[in-house]
């Protein structure tokens, strides 16, 4: 798994005080006291389902701290008691978040809903599991939140489809349609990007990942890159193969800040893509969303379409 430079930003971390709305170490997000109990791991994932729960649910997030690695984390007790009181329990899966399953089959319940999204796409441990990077996957897992919280709240189904509504026509209308924006304007344009993330959102985007795909799974999983993928993506900013790098700078590792530096020594512009919400108060959408302006005009400077 990955070991990132801001590990240490949680080291000693604390138990957390719900009641209080406090974070430690996750970062762990206060939850209404009314309505459905809806615990995330992932505060991608959260936003989402506040959203569709709207004043009928409660919802939680373990991880919200932008300076968390989802993949390294470890759980505090209080962690493991707000998964216990879940009604609907949301994870990501695909090794992404293995200690929340953990927990939930430590406190087993049979009358509790768990979401698993790699579960969901047929996905296992080994595969991308960046899929709020992927659009069509978004849309399905917002379905799915919506038909998980009628399941267990029936009387409120309606109320519930109407929320899933509005997040898909207004929630997610500005972030599809910068997709369609750049898709059409900067098809085929060849970029680079240091990790995996960008992986699941270049292809909607019509971009072309030139970047070998097992540089950055290795970057991702702070696993040993190759001699020969480092080569290549250096000589791909080099003989300027790529018109944009796109980098995580919640994983700015050492071997990522000298290739930033190759990119800005080669005047190839630089854009940002960040794993967890950020700022951490944003919803899915503004953060997505300023995501892929900020794409745009680097596309535009890389290009002058």
């Amino acid at each position: 798994m990955k070991t990132r430079w801001f590990r240490a930003v949680c080291a000693g971390a604390v138990a957390l005080s719900v009641a209080a709305g406090g974070s430690g170490c996750g970062g762990t997000s206060a939850a209404s006291t009314t309505g459905l109990r809806v615990v995330a791991a992932e505060n991608f994932w959260g936003s989402i389902a506040g959203q569709i729960g709207g004043s009928k649910a409660g919802v939680q997030s373990i991880i919200t701290n932008p300076a968390q690695d989802p993949h390294a984390y470890e759980p505090t007790a209080q962690d493991a008691r707000i998964l216990a009181t879940a009604q609907l329990a949301i994870v990501n899966g695909v090794g992404y978040d293995p200690w929340a399953p953990r927990l939930l089959a430590a406190n087993p319940d049979s009358q509790r809903v768990v979401l698993n999204i790699g579960d969901q796409f047929g996905l296992h441990e080994g595969d991308n599991p960046h899929r709020w990077y992927d659009p069509s996957e978004v849309e399905a897992v917002a379905k799915d939140i919506a038909g998980d919280l009628s399941k267990l709240d029936a009387a409120n189904a309606a109320y519930y489809e109407k929320r899933l509504s509005t997040f898909e026509t207004s929630g997610l209308g500005r972030y599809h349609q910068l997709i369609a924006q750049i898709g059409a304007r900067y098809a085929g344009t060849s970029v680079g990007a240091s990790e995996s993330i960008f992986a699941l959102l270049a292809p909607a985007l019509r971009l072309n990942l030139a970047t070998p795909p097992s540089f950055m799974k290795a970057i991702s999983e702070g696993t040993e890159v190759t001699a020969q993928d480092t080569i290549t993506t250096q000589q791909q900013m080099t003989r300027h193969q790529i018109k944009v790098w796109i980098y995580n700078p919640q994983n700015a590792t050492p071997q990522i800040q000298r290739l930033n530096g190759l990119a800005r020594a080669n005047h190839i512009p630089i854009a940002t893509v960040t794993e967890t919400l950020s700022p951490a108060t944003a919803s899915f959408e503004q953060w997505q969303v300023a995501q892929l302006e900020n794409l745009e005009r680097t596309l535009h400077e890389a290009t002058g379409r």
